[in-house]
């Protein structure tokens, strides 16, 4: 698959890219994406949620009635789940929720992604660019001037930048990322990829490394 590079004007550089098949031009896999992106959504879960019970609870552990004959359920102490301010029954407690993929799987999801996004025509290629210093207004009239202003974005920059990260920080629907850092879950969370050019030696640098 072949795209025009652009430069931050929009306009055409005269160049052409052509992307890697083994990356941007294979069969979707939706399952291993939707398992790639729910781990990391796991992985960003806190796990702190903690309800009391029983015997968490301070109070009096006086037995409030007779076990039978009361005509009405069983109860012990005031910090009984059945009493209004009791204890919780099978409450939630801080947890983990983390868990592992294979290398290979996730290395497939991401694969997966950047192919469908291809398939949804949702890249852009531009020429490596730079800001002398941050400048937000700098970078919008260049959302504009590639008509993505409207959708959300994923920039993909070949290393750190921080011109071109603090000029972006403050748009809603705009993220950076470095081409060795993206994950399933920002590309698919993306409506259009803005890759830049010398990104995409990283990503198939790190998507075509062989595992050791």
């Amino acid at each position: 698959m072949e795209l025009s590079v652009l430069n931050i004007k929009g306009e055409n550089t005269g160049r052409k890219v052509t992307l890697d098949e083994s990356i941007f031009g294979i069969e979707p896999n939706e399952h291993v994406v939707y398992m790639d992106v729910r781990q990391y959504l796991a992985n960003h879960r806190q796990g702190t949620h903690k309800s009391k019970e029983r015997s968490e609870i301070s109070g009096s552990t006086r037995k409030l009635g007779r076990q039978k004959g009361g005509g009405g359920a069983r109860r012990g102490d005031i910090n009984s789940p059945l009493l209004v301010g009791g204890a919780r029954v099978f409450g939630p407690q801080p947890r983990d929720y983390r868990f592992k993929l294979n290398k290979k799987v996730k290395q497939l999801a991401r694969k997966s992604a950047l192919s469908q996004k291809a398939l949804e025509n949702a890249i852009i290629v531009v020429e490596d660019f730079n800001f002398e210093a941050p400048s937000t207004k700098s970078f919008v009239q260049m959302l504009n001037n590639l008509n993505v202003s409207e959708k959300k974005q994923l920039f993909v920059l070949p290393s750190a930048n921080k011109s071109v990260y603090l000029s972006a920080r403050n748009l809603k629907r705009t993220r950076v990322a470095i081409a060795s850092d993206i994950n399933t879950y920002v590309i698919m969370n993306a409506d259009v990829l803005v890759i830049a050019e010398s990104s995409l030696d990283a990503i198939n640098n790190t998507l075509t490394k062989k595992e050791a």
